[in-house]
């Protein structure tokens, strides 16, 4: 899944569309909001950005919002928000996998059918979980997964490109 954003009437042909996959999405979006909020530019906060239900920004405030994404970009606000982002995500704690129930070993149906719950782990797995059986596709066999946030990601090359899209936009709609 992803996020069409379509120019309502675009100037050039960089303003026509703009698209990410959900993982990119979300936190240009986020930083989006935390940049626009930042410099009090509220008519961001009536965005629902986060939902591809057609909502957006006029063409004047779109301007407005490529304007202050490249003085972000200049200034090195969007880079710092970018770096933060990145930081805690390497700090993000493991989670408890849920396919297997934290247990390291998928015993439902599809596990049982799949053969994960007898599945052979290497020497080195073996040693790290303390078994010589039963895995688990979703944590392979550890019972713990990295975070979800950490699926996300964004780079000032996407506040770049978002920038000049919604400049050139005559306004978007996020669909």
């Amino acid at each position: 899944m992803g996020m069409d954003v379509y120019g309502v009437d675009p100037t050039t042909e960089d303003g026509a569309y703009f698209r990410r996959n959900v993982w990119g999405w979300r936190p240009l979006w986020t930083l989006v909001e935390c940049i626009a909020e930042d410099v009090e530019f509220e008519a961001i906060a009536d965005v629902s950005g986060h939902f591809n239900d057609g909502d957006g920004l006029g063409a004047i405030d779109a301007v407005r919002l490529g304007t202050i994404l490249n003085e972000s970009v200049e200034n090195g606000k969007a880079q710092i928000w970018i770096d933060l982002f990145n930081k805690e995500k390497e700090e993000a704690p493991l989670e408890d996998c849920t396919i297997c129930d934290a247990t390291g070993i998928r015993t439902d149906q599809i596990g049982i059918e799949s053969g994960w719950h007898e599945k052979a782990l290497t020497p080195e797995m073996a040693e790290e979980v303390g078994r010589e059986f039963g895995s688990c596709n979703g944590c392979e066999g550890r019972g713990k997964k990295e975070a979800f946030m950490t699926w996300y990601g964004v780079d000032l090359d996407d506040v770049k490109e978002f920038a000049n899209f919604v400049t050139h936009s005559g306004g978007f709609e996020i669909c």
